[in-house]
């Protein structure tokens, strides 16, 4: 069977996650600047191949001065790793799983998946839609930055929450 390519349609879709902070509250954020391919044997995506990139720099979570510090050393260290990458290595429509490379390490993760289905919009054009979520440990990509307040709680927490909602079109 031959393969079919898939590209993002970044303007229905999103990479974003979701930390503790301070334990009390959740802060989201999402990267502006990301890009995704898969390609499949079909319509139906399984066992389909994604790969996804995105600038580290491009991150946003609608506080300057926060982003100024998950650009830093302390996190993402832009300047040094301006781009996370994820390569899936397999999918069966409810499990996703792939290396997740963040700034010098990669490692493997699983991620819940659903495959929404394909159709076809008004311009004829085919898409597809994936979401996907699930939660890395952020020491475990060495953003290892710390601190407790006066209080004893931890002001980021370790665990992240990965939300993503991907649309593609079909390549013709």
């Amino acid at each position: 069977m031959k393969n079919t390519n898939w590209t993002l349609d970044t303007v229905h879709s999103e990479i974003s996650f979701k930390v503790k902070h301070m334990m009390i509250s959740t802060v989201t954020g999402h990267f502006e600047d990301f890009q995704a391919t898969a390609k499949t044997e079909g319509d139906d995506f399984k066992n389909a191949d994604f790969n996804f990139s995105a600038k580290t720099e491009s991150i946003n979570t609608k506080n300057k001065d926060r982003d100024a510090h998950l650009r830093s050393d302390d996190f993402f260290n832009t300047e040094q790793f301006p781009e996370m990458t994820f390569v899936s290595k397999s999918f069966d429509g409810d499990k996703l799983v792939g290396d997740l490379t963040i700034r010098d390490v990669t490692k493997e993760i699983t991620l819940d998946a659903d495959f929404n289905g394909v159709a076809v919009d008004p311009y004829g054009q085919t898409k597809a839609g994936i979401e996907a979520k699930g939660e890395i440990n952020r020491k475990d990509f060495n953003l290892t930055w710390g601190a407790v307040t006066e209080a004893g709680s931890v002001v980021v927490s370790d665990k992240v929450r990965l939300v993503i909602d991907l649309q593609f079109t079909k390549e013709a």
